[in-house]
């Protein structure tokens, strides 16, 4: 089975949230074909550089996670393509509420420290 990890997964992987043990979890207990698309990877350097504009992270703490993120990608994924019409399909998803794509809390609090990874 492939599996497709995006930005929320990746964010409970590599930072302490709600949903990092979880992700965590699911992450050991599949270990097949995980996929990360370069959308995803921007996504999640964006939600980085989120948390130094918000002042939660400095500087030196956001490039350190950007770089274990970078090492765990290449040792634990493959590339994904990703197409306009991926993006697209993307978009109708996560209006989709029903779905719960994204059931985090908002007031969940935001990371605060790199966990081991999965």
């Amino acid at each position: 089975m492939r599996i497709y990890l995006d930005a929320s997964v990746l964010i409970a992987v590599l930072a302490e949230e709600p949903a990092s043990a979880a992700a965590r979890r699911f992450l050991r207990a599949h270990r097949e074909d995980r996929l990360i698309s370069d959308f995803a990877a921007a996504e999640v350097a964006s939600a980085i550089s989120r948390l130094l504009g918000m002042r939660l992270l400095t500087e030196e703490e956001g490039s350190a996670r950007l770089a274990d993120f970078d090492v765990w990608r290449a040792a634990a994924s493959s590339a994904a393509d990703m197409h306009a019409a991926d993006a697209r399909l993307a978009y109708v998803y996560v209006r989709r509420f029903e779905l719960r794509l994204r059931s985090a809390p908002r007031d969940c609090p935001a990371p605060r420290r790199l966990v081991g990874h999965a």
